[in-house]
């Protein structure tokens, strides 16, 4: 009798446990690791659907969620979040990535191309129909000034003239080697550097892009697949989230000499980064959130690190990360002081 009602407390106990949902309430959330770098969870964000990628404008959060479409967050109040709207109505496909220029969101949804969205309303946002590509996978969207740039897989990126948003004029393409998946532009506006897959980085000339000329002018093979790219600020390294190699630095300041000069491998598989000062965040899916110090390229270390079910997308302000995380949602670390 007594094991009989010692057995049927066990199973009630890891009942009640299992039943547990997810903590919402900051002072409930896990404890940190000791890796932790002294960031931690400050709330959790629930996405209606699997959480990809994350801009923030202003005090506003906009989320690509896959076949959830687009969801808008205010963060006036980061451990408070307010969801104002989310739009699915014609957003075709999965919602990937995201580009703002003024009042229109430019959302790359893979084989249904780019999707353009109204914002100028947070709380009633709606599709306006303009046609960027077809019959193409869109990887990402990338814009600068007057120009929208598609990275395109295989086919290596698009460039539109945004000078009228609403009728965008097709300019061409650009063949990268390998797959075009991520591309950045420099401050000048004259040359394109793009995350290649399987063929790490390549640069081109498009000063004179307009009048039909682009011009290869080098690229550097990195082990992992290249995913995203950012720039240094003074635009004399490219740092590569590489899949499972890691974060790839490589020197671009000599065009006939672009190479590695440092790299860092914390586990997972490096999906996407932001570079803010001396730090690079990046999203390592299964590995969560990673912070690495780079202030020595050469010699990049880990800064902290913050475990997440699977981490895709990242956004970073003065005081907070936001991860897209697919299966958690939005999650709000913050940084330590």
């Amino acid at each position: 009798m007594k094991i009989t009602k010692i057995i049927i407390l066990w199973m009630a106990g890891v009942l009640f446990i299992a039943g547990c949902g997810k903590p919402v309430d900051p002072e409930e959330l896990p404890t940190e690791p000791d890796n932790s770098g002294g960031y931690k969870r400050a709330d959790t964000i629930p996405t209606s659907g699997y959480a990809q990628d994350i801009v923030k404008r202003d005090n506003l959060l906009y989320i690509a969620q896959g076949e959830g479409g687009l969801m808008i967050v205010d963060v006036s109040d980061p451990l408070n979040g307010e969801t104002l709207s989310v739009t699915t109505e014609n957003l075709e496909g999965y919602s990937y990535e995201l580009a703002i220029r003024d009042s229109l969101i430019y959302i790359a949804a893979g084989s249904n191309g780019i999707f353009v969205v109204d914002i100028i309303d947070p709380y009633e946002p709606y599709w306006i129909p303009i046609t960027l590509t077809s019959n193409v996978s869109v990887k990402n969207v990338y814009v600068k000034g007057n120009f929208l740039f598609n990275s395109i897989g295989e086919h290596g990126v698009s460039i539109y003239n945004l000078t009228d948003p609403y009728d965008p004029i097709y300019l061409g393409d650009v063949q990268t080697p390998g797959s075009g998946h991520d591309v950045t532009i420099t401050s000048d506006t004259n040359y394109l550097i793009a995350a290649c897959g399987e063929l790490g980085l390549s640069m081109f000339n498009i000063s004179e892009f307009q009048q039909g000329i682009n011009t290869f002018v080098g690229s550097c093979d990195t082990p992992g697949y290249a995913e995203e790219i950012e720039l240094s600020a003074d635009e004399s390294f490219a740092f590569l989230a590489c899949g499972t190699a890691g974060l790839q630095i490589i020197d671009i300041s000599d065009t006939a000499n672009f190479h590695i000069t440092g790299s860092y491998d914390g586990g997972g598989y490096a999906k996407s980064l932001k570079l803010k000062g001396t730090l690079v965040y990046m999203a390592t899916e299964l590995s969560g959130l990673q912070v690495i110090d780079v202030s020595d390229v050469s010699n990049p270390s880990l800064a902290g690190t913050i475990d997440t079910e699977f981490a895709m997308g990242l956004e970073v302000d003065d005081d907070y990360v936001y991860v897209a995380d697919e299966d958690e949602g939005v999650l709000i670390i913050a940084i330590p002081d």
